[in-house]
């Protein structure tokens, strides 16, 4: 069976981008998180271990969005690699960085990178 387990909008501020500035000042992000797995018998059994915790999920988002990076797609890559690495049943997974307002010389509401595996 198929289902989806979405974390969306999690909220975080961090210090990524090219820019000097961008590293001194940071800006917001909006990290959205879906996985593709099957969860029926958590369903039935009413057992987390039986699913995919979306604390770990969002716990994972936190701290990889912490490190530092130039670009917002090598923290997109950290994110879903330690996602596979630390989940089991995983049969997709799209994860989409925003960034809010970049300083990019134009009125642009956002930014954003989305890998899917």
């Amino acid at each position: 069976m198929k289902h989806t387990i979405e974390v969306n909008g999690i909220k975080l501020y961090a210090n990524h981008g090219c820019l000097n500035e961008e590293a001194a000042i940071g800006g917001h992000y909006r990290v959205d998180v879906q996985l593709t797995t099957d969860f029926s018998e958590a369903a039935i059994h009413d057992d987390l271990s039986k699913t995919i915790d979306y604390v770990l999920i969002n716990q994972i988002v936190k701290e990889e969005m912490a490190i530092r990076s130039k670009l917002i797609e090598q923290v997109g890559q950290r994110i879903v690699n330690r996602i596979k690495n630390e989940t089991r049943n995983l049969h997709g997974l799209r994860v989409k960085i925003t960034k809010i307002a970049p300083p990019i010389n134009g009125d642009v509401n956002n930014v954003a990178i989305i890998i899917e595996e």
